[in-house]
């Protein structure tokens, strides 16, 4: 008789993962269907058992189904992968000491360079913005812009 019982809830399991579950999902199934049949039956005579357990499973993998379509998939904690996407601590510091050694470029600049360059790179603004702010031509400021960016290009070689 368990033998029987055995295959009975062997099939009951290969119905299941044929209808998307997973090995385990289908063994903790299985595992309820039985449980409920054995509560039923203490109630009532079962004229059919085995079809009784099928359509039971059946029944809660498709309750299953539509709990996770309605109320979202659940995950276990155990199966995430958290990753930390801040920086490391040297990329930090490498770009900290990027940021001086550009700090220290900018220093290099006359004041009237540096205040063109950052207005146009910094403050997006364009050269005829600039042009008529500064009572310049836009050919000036061209200049300007390509004098700071040549000086910082120069000096932030290697970095």
């Amino acid at each position: 008789m368990v033998k029987n019982w055995q295959s009975v809830l062997s099939r009951v399991r290969v119905a299941l993962m044929r209808r998307g579950r997973t090995r385990h999902d289908a063994d903790d199934l299985v595992q309820e269907a039985w449980i409920r049949l054995a509560c039923q039956e203490q109630q009532q005579v079962i004229t059919s058992p085995e079809a009784f357990l099928m359509r039971i499973a059946l029944n809660l993998s498709i309750d299953e189904f539509r709990n996770a379509r309605n109320h979202g998939e659940q995950v276990l904690i155990e199966d995430l992968v958290l990753v930390d996407t801040r920086p490391s601590a040297e990329s930090t510091l490498l770009a900290r000491e990027r940021l001086t050694r550009l700090s220290e470029c900018l220093a290099q600049l006359d004041t009237r360079t540096r205040r063109i360059f950052l207005a146009h790179r910094v403050d997006g603004m364009s050269y005829l913005e600039i042009a008529r702010e500064q009572r310049l031509s836009i050919s000036s400021v061209e200049k300007y812009v390509a004098k700071a960016t040549l000086v910082i290009t120069r000096s932030m070689e290697g970095w």
